[in-house]
């Protein structure tokens, strides 16, 4: 299925500006650069090119930088737009490293190099989305939560089965934090495909991990207001019972963002939160991702 610039003054056309000394340039270029190396870190950092079947998300984990840090100095907008052959500057790395593929392996190390300590590439503004227009006419609305188109892999008899999925305890952040009302697989008006976390009316929900909302609206009934984000390696995450939504379709969000306010089932009862987390089609139980 299926996470947001200044204003330059011309001052060299101000009167009384236009006398500026070369000290005072002299010393404005030293600041400039003083900035940067402050902003770089005392240890450099190095680029590294994405291979085959490497995320954000794995790079970050495996130099122990911050997925959105990341993002943000690179100006990667949407990770999962990443590409095989893409540079990304990695801060305070002094050399490449080898980063474990979904399976559990790591591809061949290369042949030891000498250290390639390299300047911090200046951030690029993040760019916005078109947001999804609606259709022309009304559609009817579905009565089940739509799936998302999900991967296949051949398997050695000749069929294909769907990859089973890596967990990673704490890949994802809990959207607000309360008592489990009801567990996964326990059953109940959603199927038991998620949690449901109890929490006061209006309390903030925020992003589980980074991603792009491929759905906002409340035209599924037993959810109310819904969203759903895709994430990379194939992971979607949904919040259902919203108070109301924050984000709108084809918005990125940053991990941590706030997206929606928590609210109550459609059919009454507690205030309470519906997170669900999918890998291709299949619902996967959120606390085996959870911190």
């Amino acid at each position: 299925m299926p996470f947001r610039p200044p204003h330059w003054r011309a001052w060299l056309g101000q009167r009384g500006e236009r006398a500026v000394t070369a000290s005072r340039l002299l010393w404005a270029s030293a600041g400039v650069v003083l900035i940067l190396l402050v902003g770089c870190g005392a240890g450099g950092g190095v680029y590294h090119r994405v291979g085959d079947g490497q995320t954000l998300y794995r790079i970050s984990r495996t130099y122990g930088v911050d997925e959105n840090y990341l993002a943000r100095i690179n100006g990667i907008s949407d990770p999962t737009r990443l590409r095989t052959g893409d540079k990304i500057f990695i801060p305070g790395a002094t050399r490449t490293l080898a980063v474990p593929l979904p399976g559990g392996k790591a591809p061949p190390s290369p042949p030891p190099a000498a250290p390639s300590v390299a300047k911090a590439p200046p951030a690029k503004p993040a760019k916005t989305l078109p947001p999804t227009l609606p259709p022309a006419t009304p559609a009817a609305k579905p009565s089940v939560l739509p799936a998302p188109p999900r991967k296949e892999v051949a398997s050695t008899t000749g069929g294909t089965s769907a990859a089973k999925p890596p967990a990673t305890t704490g890949r994802f952040l809990w959207p607000l934090r309360g008592p489990l009302l009801r567990r996964f697989g326990s059953g109940g008006g959603t199927s038991g495909k998620g949690l449901e976390i109890g929490a006061p009316v209006n309390t903030p929900v925020v992003a589980a991990a980074a991603g792009r909302v491929i759905y906002s609206g409340d035209g599924i009934s037993s959810y109310g207001n819904l969203i759903i984000v895709k994430h990379d390696d194939t992971f979607f995450t949904v919040y259902g019972y919203n108070a109301r939504n924050l984000v709108s379709s084809g918005t990125f969000v940053s991990k941590g963002e706030k997206i929606a306010l928590a609210g109550t089932p459609p059919g009454g009862g507690k205030p309470r939160l519906y997170f669900e987390i999918r890998y291709g089609k299949e619902a996967v139980d959120p606390t085996i991702y959870l911190p």
